[in-house]
């Protein structure tokens, strides 16, 4: 159901503010499987609440894991691995890690699961990963179409082995084998063939944390392989989500002033980590100290030529950043992002183009020549990363109202709360 629209605010003048992100959404997804699959139960620390982690817990206590708020904390609990007594239905929303990490585990358990979304869920690319879990020797019935819904007709374990599949369109398709491969009976080794993998920190983060479980995992060019294995429980703690600070920082670029996000990792397999460079070829002073990351800016922006390849999260951001810029921007790498949540490169064109700006697209990009906006209505498209963009634009153009805002409650509930506050300093 939608919500009320929402005037985003503008920045009044320099910026003098902390803000305090939640966890990171690929690092608690991740962590939720590989608890879920551990030899003994584990404590995520400071996982982020949102729609798209509750979704992945659901889809789990309904495979048999029990999922327990302690706190802020989960605390997970494996089952017998035997899985649903009967029938069951998961919800995946629009999460791509929920529908792309959860079909291996349902393949894991005894029972039939019916995986479905919403409809932009039955949209986007599942194919590879249908296929390869067949493959691999699961049973699912996708009536041919290769997306949601489908049905895994689970039969308590997976052969595994070696399959190939093109994981050109999302790199959650490697992503979701890898992580259950270490209970697959012959482990898995999945090679890639096709256009390069999008977003390669996202898979270098589903290593390491396989590796911080006990897996033995190798990894080569387009290679990748998990051996079978106990994976190990105890405590994972999640780092904020460095991602989600992407609007924050940049407003001091936009506002002038600073921003301050504590807890950054000095060391993180995170995409988001890549702000540091970014924002500082656009004009921002980045440091790294004991108080966090901090962007200093003076109120102007300058134009970006960047491949966003791995980090296509950071675009819809990064674009809103490029439209107030005092030169113009050429994002490339990023033809993946039009199987996101929308079509991200139509939508960004199109909505800042309404506003009065000069988006053009490219086969793998887009084009920005920024240009005086004016005010107007900014869709969403059920997307959260829309509205943090719509919000960025806001700090600088008086009237852009946010249509749907508490779509972003997707990945970062609070976000206005956030936003005003850092407003406010």
């Amino acid at each position: 159901m939608s919500t009320p629209n929402w005037p985003a605010p503008t920045a009044r003048g320099p910026l003098a503010a902390t803000v305090v992100l939640p966890g990171s959404k690929s690092m608690t997804n991740r962590a939720l499987i590989l608890a879920a699959l551990a030899e003994e139960p584990t404590r995520i620390v400071r996982p982020l609440h949102s729609r798209d982690t509750e979704l992945m817990a659901q889809g789990l206590r309904e495979l048999g894991v029990r999922v327990d708020a302690e706190g802020d904390d989960w605390l997970v609990t494996p089952g017998d691995h035997a899985g649903p007594a009967g029938p069951v239905h998961v919800d995946v929303g629009l999460a791509g890690t929920v529908m792309r990490f959860l079909p291996p585990v349902a393949a894991l358990t005894r029972g039939q699961v019916t995986i479905d979304g919403d409809p932009r869920a039955r949209q986007r690319p599942m194919r590879p990963i249908i296929d390869a879990l067949r493959a691999l020797g699961a049973e699912i019935d996708d009536g041919g179409r290769g997306c949601l819904p489908f049905t895994v007709h689970g039969r308590g374990s997976l052969a595994g082995g070696s399959v190939t599949i093109d994981a050109s369109a999302s790199s959650q398709l490697v992503s979701g084998l890898l992580l259950a491969a270490p209970r697959f009976t012959k482990g898995v080794e999945v090679r890639h063939e096709g256009p390069p993998v999008p977003s390669a920190p996202h898979l270098a983060m589903t290593v390491r944390m396989l590796q911080d479980a006990g897996a033995v995992v190798e990894t080569g060019r387009n290679l990748w392989r998990v051996a079978p294995g106990p994976l190990r429980g105890g405590e994972q703690v999640i780092e904020p989500d460095l991602s989600n600070a992407a609007q924050f920082l940049g407003a001091a670029l936009v506002a002038g002033g600073r921003v301050t996000v504590p807890g950054w990792p000095a060391e993180t397999t995170q995409p988001g980590d890549a702000l540091r460079h970014l924002l500082a070829e656009m004009g921002g002073r980045v440091s790294l100290g004991p108080q966090g990351l901090t962007v200093h800016g003076d109120g102007t922006l300058r134009g970006l030529r960047a491949d966003l390849r791995d980090v296509g999260e950071l675009t819809p951001v990064i674009a809103a950043l490029a439209a107030l810029a005092d030169s113009p921007s050429r994002l490339t790498g990023i033809a993946h992002l039009r199987g996101h949540e929308t079509d991200r490169l139509a939508a960004l064109a199109d909505e800042i183009n309404a506003l009065g700006g000069d988006v053009r697209r490219l086969p793998d990009g887009l084009e920005i020549r920024p240009r005086p906006l004016h005010g107007g209505l900014v869709r969403t498209y059920d997307d959260h990363r829309m509205v943090m963009a719509a919000a960025v634009l806001g700090l600088a153009v008086e009237g852009i109202v946010v249509e749907n805002v508490a779509t972003v409650g997707k990945t970062l509930p609070g976000f206005t709360e956030l936003w005003t506050g850092m407003l406010e300093g």
